[in-house]
């Protein structure tokens, strides 16, 4: 003798099946644990990998080159970690969370600030500045380009002398797939 399923079950299933679908697609990406210096792990993206010495030169010029820089596969997304020695102390956090703010509306054509807050990650208070940055083609007499948007994730933490920069990047065409993974690699932070 068969046993009929209750005439609900159907609409119950209809009803269980997409929030559960949408649980799993919310659930914190994997990440890799990833020793940077001898003070510093950080977890990232199993397809992420470090750039060689030469794409970081092309891809962020600069006097003193990044600890690090991370990239997927594509080579569109990065995360980059710097270091420099600083004068400030954790105890500027506030002040220098005024500043960083002040000059990335400065350095770009528009800031829409997501994020800007002091945030504690494994025991450690970090600055935190999350923005979608718009750098729009100011020349004139030539056919201007589109302008350049991207999300942008920043944190930063002052250990002795030393300021630690983490940089995450990503067209923002990718923000919805990637801002997640942005914000789990910063949770995952530790500095010693």
């Amino acid at each position: 003798m068969k046993t009929a399923l209750p005439t609900r079950f159907p609409h119950l299933l209809l009803t269980v099946l997409p929030l559960l679908m949408a649980l799993a697609a919310f659930a914190p990406p994997k990440l890799k644990k990833v020793q940077v210096a001898k003070n510093l792990t950080v977890g990232l993206p199993a397809d992420f990998q470090p750039l060689p010495d030469e794409a970081i030169a092309s891809k962020y010029p600069a006097v003193r080159k990044p600890l690090a820089v991370y990239s997927n596969p594509a080579g569109r997304i990065d995360y980059s970690i710097a270091a420099r020695q600083t004068t400030f102390s954790n105890k500027d956090y506030g002040l220098l969370l005024k500043i960083y703010e002040s000059k990335l509306k400065s350095t770009y054509s528009k800031v829409d600030v997501i994020t800007h807050d002091i945030k504690t990650i494994n025991k450690r208070d970090f600055m935190v500045l999350e923005f979608v940055s718009t750098l729009s083609d100011n020349r004139r007499g030539r056919e201007m380009m589109a302008p350049l948007r991207r999300y942008e994730l920043m944190q930063y933490a002052i250990e002795g002398d030393q300021q630690y920069v983490f940089h995450f990047i990503c067209p923002v065409e990718e923000q919805a797939q990637y801002q997640p993974v942005a914000q789990a690699i910063m949770q995952s932070v530790e500095l010693k």
